[in-house]
């Protein structure tokens, strides 16, 4: 069973990986020039802040789930050393997922709020409709937060995974007492 939950993991993880790192290439490489009356206008990433921030969200999460890949072969050696280093251990994988989780979701949800306010625009502060002009840039930007949400996913299971592993080392009838040794 266990060896089964480490492959679902290892796949989930590969699956977030490359999610994350489509993303970050999408949203990092899109970039759209117009000539508009002589004058040539580039759309670009770099011109709205949450997409900037989105790249490097998804950046820092792909290199977490890349080392929390290499790593597990590790903590499946943690099988044979104390139960108290394997439950630091446990509650550290559990944080540390979680928190990616949480920040890669709000660092989409911030990036499909700003799109949204580029394709629809905002006429209170002046703010035109990108999608317009530029229609390959917003499909691009589409396609990746897309992407980013199915990364999403993928680590929401990834995390119940890690949470697992962490509560299935208490005692069902104690209240977060350790299993005994067997």
């Amino acid at each position: 069973m266990g060896s089964g939950i480490q492959k679902m993991e290892a796949l989930l993880r590969l699956t977030a990986i490359s999610m994350l790192v489509l993303t970050a290439c999408l949203v990092g490489f899109d970039s759209q020039t117009k000539v508009v009356f002589y004058i040539e206008k580039k759309a670009s990433f770099k011109d709205l802040r949450a997409l900037v921030g989105l790249v490097y969200v998804t950046s820092l999460a792909a290199a977490y789930n890349l080392l929390q890949l290499s790593c597990s072969s590790f903590s499946a050696r943690c099988k044979g050393s104390s139960l108290q280093s394997c439950t630091y251990l446990a509650w550290l994988r559990f944080v540390l997922d979680q928190a990616a989780v949480y920040v890669v979701f709000a660092g989409n949800l911030a990036a499909t709020e700003h799109a949204l306010l580029v394709v629809t625009g905002e006429e209170n502060f002046q703010w035109v409709k990108w999608c317009g002009k530029y229609s390959r840039f917003c499909v691009q930007i589409g396609g990746s937060l897309l992407c980013g949400f199915g990364a999403s996913v993928a680590m929401i299971f990834i995390a119940s995974i890690s949470a697992f592993n962490l509560f299935r080392l208490y005692s069902p009838t104690k209240f977060m007492h350790l299993k005994p040794k067997s």
